[in-house]
């Protein structure tokens, strides 16, 4: 498997090859084509103006076109031949052999030829003219420069210096910031295995503002929920094997005692046998508290259905009534027509009735219980209020954690685990609602819980 670091390396390297050979290519073909530009503009001009004068000769002779070229003065070509229509060489002060361009140029077209060797540009280029007498002819100019030739070559060493200078820079910067990126990379990396390992306390060095900074801040926060995960994790294991260990110690005593003692009375067998069935029926409680917040925690839904909450509350009150009755407890009810909401009817019982159930249970005597029902266009908004001893300010953001109680022997000697908020409070968000609480007036708590109110399309009424 490939590092990251030579793969990144890999990239720069061709990118920077593509660019060694765009700098070492470009610049001698745009000036090479240049000087092409500029010969092929400036020798047919010139051979324009050597044509236009031959043309004015009566006939094409030797000595007329050395005349004519003597009183214009031409220099700086290699070779000037005048060649008439049969091809015959009239004038050449280079030699050799008829060239080519003049061959075609007797044809009536204008031509032009440039090469360049790196040591020189080689042109040459051929005009047709007419003399007086009808005669036609082509004039051909040849030039080697050599002087442009040095000058685009010496320019193209200096490029091919600097830009091997600039691509040796190159990577030994890429190189080192490589390497510090991967640093980086494997700090986080390195950080990752930590946790992995179960040390959520370790937390990532963040340096810098960059996108490897940001994916460090994001690994911390993740760590920290890791740790609070855990640290929840551990604390919930203890309070429910706390939880379930006193029952099962109370059970197991209160077993022990009727069978160690052989002289016990049948009335005290009875009333230990109703202390095991009460402790018994406190463990199945639990145990299925603890069920109802699994299925929660891991986002087991069961398929929700149209449900009116109004009616949900009255079948709880049937459970609540004789409670509230032996506890003096009165109830008035302030419950809304058409308060349908999209959601588990189980789910929803048990948000009721662990909330109107506690209203009632932490009541004083002769107190009073208020559930209001209503709704809106937005919300269904289910309010229970009590005139009992209240939760204390400081213990209000707590009181949905599990096992958390405010009074924990009240708690435990009225029957309480600590989880009923807690199905409450997961129940209402997993159904997409809120929950608030808050104090009531004059003493007294209200739970406030909210829906949201599906459309007729979702509710099919």
């Amino acid at each position: 498997m490939r590092s990251i670091r030579l793969q990144f390396f890999s990239i720069i390297v061709v990118i920077l090859l593509i660019l060694l050979v765009l700098l070492n290519s470009y610049p001698l073909v745009s000036s090479r084509d240049l000087v092409f530009q500029e010969k092929e503009s400036g020798m047919l001009s010139q051979a324009s103006v050597i044509a236009s004068s031959l043309s004015g000769l009566d006939s094409l002779s030797r000595a007329g076109i050395e005349e004519v070229l003597r009183l214009m003065d031409v220099s700086g070509y290699g070779r000037i031949a005048v060649a008439n229509e049969q091809g015959e060489l009239m004038y050449d002060n280079g030699g050799g052999g008829t060239p080519e361009e003049l061959q075609r140029a007797l044809d009536g077209k204008n031509v032009f030829r440039s090469a360049f060797d790196e040591t020189a540009f080689s042109s040459a280029c051929a005009v047709p003219f007419v003399a007086q007498n009808g005669g036609r002819g082509a004039v051909y100019l040849f030039e080697r420069d050599t002087e442009r030739a040095d000058l685009i070559m010496t320019v193209q060493g200096r490029i091919r210096v600097a830009s091997l200078a600039i691509a040796g820079l190159a990577v030994v910067l890429v190189l080192g910031f490589s390497e510090l990126l991967l640093s980086r990379v494997r700090e986080l990396v390195r950080s990752m295995r930590i946790v992995a390992g179960g040390d959520y306390d370790h937390r990532l060095a963040v340096k810098g503002k960059d996108e490897i900074a940001e994916l460090g801040e994001e690994f911390n926060l993740l760590t920290e929920r890791l740790d609070e995960t855990e640290k929840q994790r551990r604390r919930f294991v203890s309070d429910a094997s706390h939880e379930l260990k006193t029952p099962l110690a109370s059970i197991r005593l209160l077993a022990d005692s009727v069978v160690e003692n052989e002289n016990v009375d049948m009335g005290t067998v009875r009333e230990f046998a109703a202390d095991i069935s009460n402790e018994a029926k406190r463990l199945q409680r639990t145990t299925e508290e603890l069920l109802d917040l699994s299925r929660l925690d891991d986002g087991v839904q069961r398929m929700p259905e149209p449900v009116d909450l109004k009616q949900v509350t009255l079948d709880a009150l049937v459970l609540l009534r004789p409670l509230a009755a032996e506890r003096s407890v009165r109830l008035h009810l302030d419950l809304s027509e058409g308060c349908v909401i999209m959601a588990n009817t189980d789910d929803l019982f048990h948000v009721i009735f662990n909330l109107t159930e506690n209203a009632i249970k932490y009541n004083v005597p002769e107190g009073e219980v208020w559930l209001h029902l209503s709704a809106d266009e937005e919300n269904v908004t289910f309010t229970v209020e009590d005139s009992g001893i209240g939760i204390p300010e400081e213990d209000r953001l707590n009181i949905f954690s599990r096992f958390y109680r405010v009074d924990k022997a009240r708690s435990r000697a009225s029957g309480g685990t600590g989880l009923g908020l807690s199905i409450v409070h997961d129940a209402v968000l997993a159904h997409g609602g809120s929950i608030t609480v808050g104090a009531n007036k004059p003493q007294g708590s209200v739970f406030v819980v909210k829906f949201p109110r599906p459309d007729e399309e979702e509710t099919g009424i």
